[in-house]
């Protein structure tokens, strides 16, 4: 296999963990690559280069070279324009970060993923200039990460008639399949959403306070349905202080 050479690919560092004594081993969301596992050799120095550059929820443009899984990082350039995160913001990043991490393969493209983390990113970066609350902010990301995965189903169309959903109906979600009429022995854990709500969301509206308070209901249900026993930690802590 030849060794493959990659320059300036638009990136966030996901997560990083200290590798031997001066380097790192970076989780990086690239937006042509997917997930790419990199190491950055001598990074810990106190002098190196890439130390200042290879912070979290930053835009960055790396390169790479090598052909094993793990491959060495060879540049990174902070593109700025983006504000820390900090608060509740700082919170929901790794929050997506987690999700990422969880959700996608390596090596996988997912370039409207990345454009949608890209522009969550921004809009908690510039929260308190925002006229939407975190909610609106996480959700439309929550719900392209479930579909560009293959985990959610379309909610414009009834699976059984093959139709828009109608406003003032109510659907359920049924795992696997999709939404369809409530019947009186769908399980009590499916989440119920008016056809209104479904509409919304699939439009990417949740300006509305109940398609806002449907559409918890379904992220959460789907995001436990495909994460089963696997704990977000961040997503806990969000959730326990009412946040998402």
């Amino acid at each position: 296999m030849a060794s493959i050479r990659i320059v300036d690919e638009p990136a966030f560092v996901l997560h990083s963990i200290p590798y031997k004594e001066t380097s790192l081993i970076l989780d990086v969301f690239t937006r042509q690559h997917g997930r790419m596992a990199l190491i950055a050799k001598g990074a810990k120095r106190p002098h190196s280069v890439l130390r200042p550059v290879l912070q979290r929820f930053q835009p960055l443009l790396v390169s790479w070279s090598g052909k094993s899984e793990l491959r060495t990082l060879t540049k990174s350039e902070w593109v700025g324009g983006t504000p820390a995160l900090v608060g509740d913001a700082l919170l929901c990043g790794f929050y997506l970060n987690e999700l990422l991490v969880k959700f996608l393969a390596r090596e996988d493209d997912y370039e409207r993923l990345y454009d949608r983390y890209t522009e969550t990113i921004t809009a908690l970066s510039n929260l308190e200039f925002e006229s939407k609350g975190l909610e609106e902010i996480l959700r439309p990301f929550e719900l392209a990460l479930l579909q560009e995965t293959g985990y959610a189903a379309a909610l414009d169309r009834c699976v059984e008639t093959q139709n828009k959903p109608e406003p003032d109906l109510q659907y359920v979600y049924q795992p696997e399949k999709g939404v369809r009429p409530v019947q009186a022995d769908d399980p009590s854990h499916w989440p119920i959403l008016s056809g209104q709500s479904l509409l919304n969301i699939a439009a990417g509206n949740f300006s509305d306070p109940v398609t806002l308070a449907e559409s918890k209901q379904l992220m959460r249900f789907l995001l436990g349905l495909h994460l089963q026993d696997q704990v977000l930690t961040t997503r806990q802590i969000l959730i326990d202080l009412k946040k998402i």
